[in-house]
C-alpha cells in the first residue's frame, strides 16, 4: 500500500469516527442512536455487510440483540446467545477483541454462523470475515459489537483494529451514559444523565471538525483527475494530511484517557526510573515536531532514582513540552529542568511564549478549559491534556502547578515524592 493510499484510508476512518460521535450526541433515544450508528457503519465501510450490537441480559445470563443493520431485527429477537461459548461469548468473557479477516482464517472456527454465535442465524450462514469487539468498561461488561462481511467485497483487516476499538469505546460510553440516566429516572436518551460524558463526546466531535476540513480539502485536491500536481506539491499535501491525522489521533487518545480516569480505573505501574533519561526522550520527540524551538534538558548531576510509572510520566512530560511549544508559536527556548528539593523530585518546563492571563491560571487544570493566546485564538485540543496530567501526577502522590505572566512565558512544575529504589531498573 502506498503512503498516499494509506493516508486516504486513515482519513476515511477518522471521518467515520467523527460522524459516529455526532450521531451519539444527537439526543436520540438510545436504541435509535445505536441503530443509526450501525446503519452508518454498514453504509460507510466497504467490508461491513451486517452490524449487530449484542447486550448482556444479566437476568438470564444471555446476550440479546440490541440493534442491527443489514439484517432484519425481528429475525434476531428470538436468539439468546450463551455468554460463555463460541466466538461472541468468548469475546464477552475475555474482554478481548477477535478478528478473522479472511476466508482461510475464519475456516479455523468454521464458516457456519453456529461457530460464531452458538446458533444458526438465517442470512448469516457463511460470513467470510468477522470482527467482534467488547463493549465494556473496567466496571461493567455491556455487550459486543459484531461486524460481518458476507463475501461481497473487501474484507476486514487488522490494520483497522484501532479504529474499530475507538468506535466500540464511543458506543460503550454512550450506552453506559444512557443506562446511568435510566437508573436515575431520567429518560433514556443519549445526551442526558452524566453531563461530563456527554460533553466529552461533544467536545471530541467538535474538535475533529477543523483538522477533518483540512484533510478533506487536500485529499480532494489529490484525487482530482484533471489536476496534475508536481511531486513536491503532492508530498506537501500528504505531509499536511499526515499532520492533521496526528492531531485527530491525539484528540481520540485524550478522549479515551479521560474516560478511563472518569471510571476510576487509571492504572499506575510503579518502578524505579531514571527521570533524566525520560526527560531526554520526551525532549527529542517534541524537538522533532517543533523544529523552530530550542529544547534544553538540565538535570542535577547524580539525580536519584524515582519510583514512578515511566510510561505515564513520559506522557506528562510530552504534554507539558507540547503545551510550551504551542503557546510559544514564534519559537524560542524551552527548558526542561530537574531538581531535588527536600524529599521530592521537582521537574519544571519553562517557555518564552505568550504567557497565561491571571484569570486563566487557576482554571488550567479544569476539564475542557484552554487558555487563549494573545491574538484571541484557541489552540486546537480537547482541553483534557492538563487534567489528565494532573490525574497521573496525583496518582503518584505528587502535585502539578503553573506560574506565568503575560508576554513573559510560563513555567509548569511537577513534584514527585522520592522513595527507596527497587530492583529491575526501568530507563
Amino acid at each position: 500500500m502506498s503512503k498516499q493510499t494509506q493516508t486516504l484510508s486513515e482519513i476515511r476512518w477518522l471521518s467515520a469516527i467523527e460522524n459516529v460521535s455526532k450521531i451519539l450526541i444527537s439526543g436520540r433515544e438510545t436504541e435509535t442512536a445505536v441503530k443509526s450508528v450501525l446503519d452508518y457503519l454498514i453504509h460507510r465501510l466497504e467490508a461491513a455487510d451486517v452490524g449487530i450490537v449484542w447486550i448482556n441480559d444479566s437476568s438470564i445470563d444471555r446476550l440479546i440483540a440490541y440493534g442491527a443493520s443489514g439484517l432484519d431485527p425481528d429475525t434476531l429477537k428470538q436468539f439468546r446467545l450463551n455468554t460463555g461459548k463460541e466466538l461472541v461469548g468468548r469475546v464477552f468473557q475475555t474482554g478481548k477483541s477477535e478478528m478473522y479477516p479472511a476466508g482461510k482464517a475464519i475456516s479455523n472456527i468454521g464458516a457456519a454462523a453456529k461457530k460464531i454465535f452458538g446458533t444458526k442465524i438465517p442470512g448469516l450462514d457463511s460470513p467470510s470475515s468477522v470482527v467482534c469487539i467488547p463493549l465494556k468498561t473496567d466496571r461493567v461488561k455491556i455487550g459486543i459489537l459484531t461486524l460481518l462481511n458476507l463475501g461481497r467485497g473487501t474484507r476486514f483487516t487488522r490494520k483497522n483494529a484501532s479504529f474499530f476499538q475507538v468506535i466500540a469505546n464511543l458506543l460503550t460510553l454512550a450506552m453506559e451514559n444512557a443506562a446511568l440516566s435510566k437508573d436515575s429516572g431520567v429518560n433514556g436518551t443519549l445526551g442526558s444523565g452524566d453531563d461530563h460524558q456527554t460533553e466529552l463526546i461533544s467536545t471530541v466531535a467538535h474538535e475533529m471538525r477543523t483538522p477533518l476540513t483540512s484533510i478533506k480539502g487536500y485529499s480532494t485536491a489529490l484525487l482530482m483527475e484533471e489536476a496534475a500536481f508536481k511531486p513536491e506539491t503532492q508530498r506537501e499535501f500528504l505531509e499536511i494530511i499526515e499532520r492533521e491525522c496526528d492531531v485527530l489521533e491525539n484528540l481520540i487518545s485524550d478522549f479515551l484517557e479521560s474516560s478511563t480516569i472518569d471510571a476510576g480505573t487509571l492504572k499506575i505501574d510503579i518502578q524505579p526510573v531514571r527521570l533524566p533519561r525520560l526527560a531526554k526522550k520526551a525532549a527529542d520527540e517534541v524537538r522533532h515536531r517543533f523544529p523552530k524551538h530550542f529544547l534544553l534538558v538540565d538535570f542535577a548531576s547524580e539525580f536519584p532514582l524515582v519510583d514512578a510509572d515511566p510510561d505515564r510520566i513520559l506522557q506528562v512530560l510530552r504534554q507539558l513540552l507540547d503545551n510550551a511549544a504551542k503557546y510559544s508559536p514564534e519559537g524560542g527556548l524551552i527548558v526542561l529542568r530537574g531538581r531535588i528539593i527536600k524529599d521530592n523530585a521537582v521537574i519544571s518546563v519553562a517557555d518564552e511564549g505568550v504567557g497565561i492571563a491571571p484569570e486563566d491560571l487557576n482554571r488550567l487544570f479544569d476539564r475542557f478549559f484552554r487558555a487563549k493566546s494573545n491574538s484571541g485564538t484557541q489552540i486546537i485540543g480537547t482541553g483534557l491534556g492538563l487534567p489528565i496530567s494532573r490525574a497521573i501526577v496525583e496518582a503518584h502522590g505528587g502535585r502539578i502547578w503553573a506560574e506565568s505572566q503575560l508576554k513573559q512565558g510560563s513555567i509548569f512544575y511537577i513534584s514527585l515524592p522520592l522513595k527507596g529504589p527497587r530492583q529491575d531498573l526501568v530507563d
